[in-house]
């Protein structure tokens, strides 16, 4: 790397230091700032060419410049006629102006070190693109180097030298005496112009017909810079010391002969002996074969033979040359035509302009650059010719780079972005939109090019807004999106509200439809569908462009619409329209579909959110639920386990130590920190209910004690049961006992434990109808209503009669002491004598025919029917027996021996009872 740093280094400086030598103190630095070392040209290519450009207008230009230090070997006299033979060829050309010679912008000017003049910009010498490369700089420039002629370009350059010669020839006339590839130079439009005037002959006898030209002998003592290329010379300057404007042509040949043989003369020449060489040539020329002219082209090859001829006569002159076949290339014409285009009419260019689509395609890229390009857009100041220059500067500007695109054609093209008349400008740059958006840089196109867009929108020519709306979707994904929605949006919407065309609104619609996608969702949502609603006019085709605007933002991807917004705003406003009268039937269909579409998806996006919002509220009501139960869990748990503890041990109150248990809760609630406003409420609705239960006098069970049985006054029950077991003295037939199921037990209630009662199914033998193993166990069992799976049968247990205390629940409403009292008072009288009546009544005269035994069998089992279904129907398990009910069977007191709870302990008789009346009346009496 640090290699070729220094290489540059000391190339720029060996370059500058040339040039400062070269030019430094010619006059010419004055008015021009010289550049780089580009080229050579002239005879022996001794003037080296460099860039410049002029001080005051920065036009471009080349410097020839001589450096004397090439001539210090000669002596001064030689010096002298080498500087006086240069002077004279640029004085000459100085002179001379047409379009086929080097034009010159500054005339020569001497320093002591140099002689310099400027002419227009040029490329190179035709004799260093084709290989000859002496004086110049090295290391030798890329673009001479590696340059290639192209078919047109040669043949049109010959054609313009023979133009130049025909000038010379009969205008001039003059004789050039030295046509050679190093002074035919090529400007920077790769024109071919004629230079090098040093021998240059001027006839004698202008005004005659015949001109005559004055020739010198051939001096081979002068120095090579005071003769002409001998390679190039036509024999007769030699052998006979005559020139004519035929020898012109003979160089013309020979120059011919050299482009197509990669710059190679046709003969070698010998200076030191040049007659004897010129001899030896004109033999060669006298048979002068095919195989030695097969590089030429076909078709131009008998040209260059005639050219070549010996004799000067036979050679053709430089108008033939100019009509020759070989120069009736379409390119060649289309270039020439160019050339002379100044000197043509608008309309002949009109013409011309409009077939050149055609051509351009023919032509190599850099022949149209170079050539074709800088002629057309010079056309541009001419506002009637820029519709028919345009379409072939944006064709031209296809083919070209981004960075050719900026540097040759954009800056010519913005003053055009700005003409509005004629209107044809803005028609073929929108239509050649897409190529101006990919290759004008983002500044230009945001002050040129799309203000020009606007303009077309805002135009009063329907055709032209119709065109702008159709050409915007192609090239919409190219404007920045800032542009689109500040300014092209805001103008295609104006264009739609204002105009009176029903073709510019239906176009605006269709072309907001397509450009949606390079919208935004919520610019779309909050500006475009808002401004639907404000379109004034129902025609069928407005209507439908409505709704696809509506359907492509409801379907895209990218954009969509809200469930608020489709049930708020596009449903009220499409379902109106729908109904339209203007629509036919398919048009109605086509609204129908997308409004049941959007209806589809409002329902099931409404519906999941729904249900999530639920699923969502369960979840949360079931975390409330788990923490405030985790949080007085274990509280409640000690304080359940103390409550069954003293009820089966110390039979203490359950209300009481419900409250205990509670205010123990509260007081756990109150060590926790951080309560809400709604818990603290809760807690002391709490804490006041917990007083008042505190306060209330708790209900105690009564205190029995065990005596005797012998000592015990019986109830009715019991009463009852004795009087029907003294009638077993008197004989009767034994009663079948009916076979019944085992009842099982279901889960108990409160603190109670349910039970089964097995129960054979075979014939058990009765005693006065009842069964003797029948009871209850001694644990406590749950008596509640309502429950269809309760049994209230127990197991064998032994027959007795205790008494019975039952005790209320943690969970059972508070009674007082008196009503508990009274509701046990029938079951626990003591010391009242037995009341008859209800037996003597039950066993009174008014049934004669049935026996007392069998009266007192019918009776109880009437009134256990009452209570407790047979078994198999359908409320057999099901009997309600009022008010839920503990009943806790402790020692001493009970319901041991009640045969009335065990229906299917009975023996039913064959004739029972069925005066259901009767039996009722009956309990009435037995229980009060």
């Amino acid at each position: 790397m640090e290699s070729m740093l220094n290489k540059l280094k000391s190339t720029v400086t060996k370059v500058t230091a040339d040039v400062t030598s070269a030019v430094m103190g010619n006059p010419v630095t004055r008015e021009f700032d010289v550049g780089r070392h580009i080229a050579s040209g002239g005879n022996g290519l001794a003037w080296k060419i460099f860039n410049g450009t002029k001080k005051s207008t920065k036009q471009e230009v080349a410097v020839f410049v001589f450096d004397k230090k090439l001539i210090d070997k000669y002596q001064k006299f030689e010096k002298d006629q080498i500087i006086d033979s240069l002077k004279r060829g640029v004085q000459q050309l100085t002179r001379l102006r047409h379009p086929r010679l080097l034009t010159v912008q500054h005339p020569l000017e001497e320093s002591r070190d140099c002689l310099a003049f400027c002419t227009e910009p040029v490329f190179a010498s035709l004799a260093n693109v084709l290989g000859s490369w002496d004086n110049l700089p090295s290391p030798l420039p890329s673009d001479i180097k590696e340059y290639k002629l192209y078919d047109v370009e040669t043949k049109y350059g010959l054609l313009q030298v023979s133009e130049g010669l025909s000038f010379l020839h009969s205008s001039v006339k003059m004789v050039h005496g030295n046509i050679t590839p190093e002074n035919i130079i090529l400007n920077k439009s790769g024109s071919w112009k004629i230079m090098g005037f040093d021998f240059c002959i001027q006839s004698t006898n202008p005004s005659e017909q015949e001109p005559k030209f004055p020739c010198k002998e051939w001096d081979p003592n002068l120095p090579s810079l005071c003769l002409p290329n001998p390679e190039y010379l036509a024999p007769e300057y030699i052998l006979s010391v005559s020139c004519e404007t035929a020898s012109d042509m003979y160089s013309l040949g020979a120059v011919m002969y050299a482009v197509f043989n990669k710059g190679k003369p046709i003969f070698e020449v010998n200076k030191q002996d040049i007659y004897k060489s010129f001899s030896r040539q004109l033999d060669q020329l006298s048979r002068l074969s095919s195989s030695t002219l097969q590089n030429i082209p076909e078709e131009v090859r008998e040209h260059v033979k005639l050219l070549l001829n010996v004799a000067p006569a036979v050679r053709p002159d430089a108008d033939q040359m100019t009509k020759i076949p070989f120069f009736d290339d379409v390119g060649a014409m289309t270039l020439q035509y160019f050339d002379s285009l100044f000197q043509r009419d608008n309309l002949q260019k009109s013409q011309f302009f409009k077939g050149l689509p055609k051509v351009l395609p023919k032509l190599p890229k850099r022949v149209i650059i170079q050539r074709i390009l800088p002629c057309l857009t010079s056309e541009f100041v001419n506002p009637d010719m820029v519709p028919f220059v345009l379409p072939n500067v944006l064709l031209i500007a296809e083919e070209c780079t981004k960075e050719e695109y900026i540097k040759l054609i954009l800056p010519d093209l913005g003053p055009v972005f700005k003409q509005q008349e004629p209107i044809q400008i803005l028609l073929i740059f929108l239509q050649k939109m897409d190529l101006l958006l990919t290759k004008t840089p983002p500044d230009e196109i945001k002050n040129s090019v799309l203000p020009m867009v606007y303009r077309a929108l805002e135009a009063p020519s329907i055709q032209i807004q119709e065109l702008c709306l159709n050409i915007i979707p192609t090239f919409a994904n190219l404007i920045d999106y800032p542009s689109m929605k500040n300014s092209l949006i805001p103008r295609i919407k104006s264009a739609c509200l204002q105009t009176s065309s029903l073709a510019v609104r239906v176009n605006s619609l269709v072309c907001l439809g397509k450009i949606l996608e390079y919208l935004d969702k919520w610019f779309v949502l909050d500006d475009i569908l808002p401004f639907l609603q404000q379109i004034p006019s129902k025609e069928p085709a407005v209507l439908m462009g409505i709704l696809g605007i509506y359907k492509c933002t409801f379907t895209h991807k990218k954009l969509g619409i809200t469930k608020e917004q489709l049930a708020g705003k596009v449903l009220p406003h499409l379902i109106p329209l729908s109904i339209e009268n203007n629509l036919n039937l398919n048009q109605f269909n086509s609204f129908i579909c997308v409004i049941r579409d959007m209806l589809n998806r409002l329902e099931a996006e409404h519906k999941t959110k729904l249900e999530q919002l639920h699923v969502m509220q369960e979840q949360q009501k079931s975390l409330d639920i788990a923490s405030q139960m985790s949080g007085s869990e274990e509280a409640r748990s000690s304080g359940t386990g103390n409550q069954i503890d003293k009820v089966f041990n110390n039979g203490t109150d359950l209300l009481t130590s419900g409250s205990d248990s509670k205010e123990n809760e509260m007081s756990s609630i109150q060590r926790k920190a951080s309560l809400t406003l709604e818990e603290k409420q809760k807690l002391a609705k709490e804490q006041e209910q917990a007083q008042k239960l505190k306060s209330q006098q708790p209900l105690k069970p009564q205190a029995a004690s065990v005596t005797p049985p012998v000592k015990q006054t019986k109830d009715l029950t019991d009463t009852l049961i004795d009087n029907m077991s003294s009638l077993t003295s008197r004989p009767i037939n034994q009663a079948q006992v009916a076979s019944s199921n085992s009842f099982s037990s279901v889960p108990s209630m409160g603190v109670g434990m349910g039970f089964s009662s097995p129960i054979d199914n075979t014939k058990r033998n009765m005693t006065n109808g009842l069964n003797t193993n029948m009871g209850f166990q001694t644990a406590g069992f749950t008596m509640g209503a309502g429950l269809a799976t309760q049994n209230f049968f127990s197991g064998p247990s032994a027959t007795g009669a205790t008494k019975m205390n039952i005790v209320p629940p943690a969970n059972m409403p508070n009674y007082s002491p008196m009503n508990a009292a009274s509701a046990i008072s029938p079951l626990t009288q003591q010391n009242r004598p037995p009341d008859m009546s209800a037996l003597d009544n039950l066993f009174g005269p008014q049934k004669p025919k049935v026996s007392m035994k069998q009266l007192a069998q019918q009776k109880s089992s009437q009134w256990v029917n009452q209570f407790v279904p047979p078994p198999g129907s359908p409320n057999a398990s099901s009997t309600a027996l009022g008010p839920q009910m503990n009943m806790v069977a402790q020692p001493g007191f009970g319901i041991q021996g009640n045969p009335f709870f065990s229906p299917q302990n009975f023996a039913q008789p064959a004739n029972t009872m069925t005066n259901s009346s009767s039996a009722s009346n009956d309990l009435k009496d037995l229980f009060g």
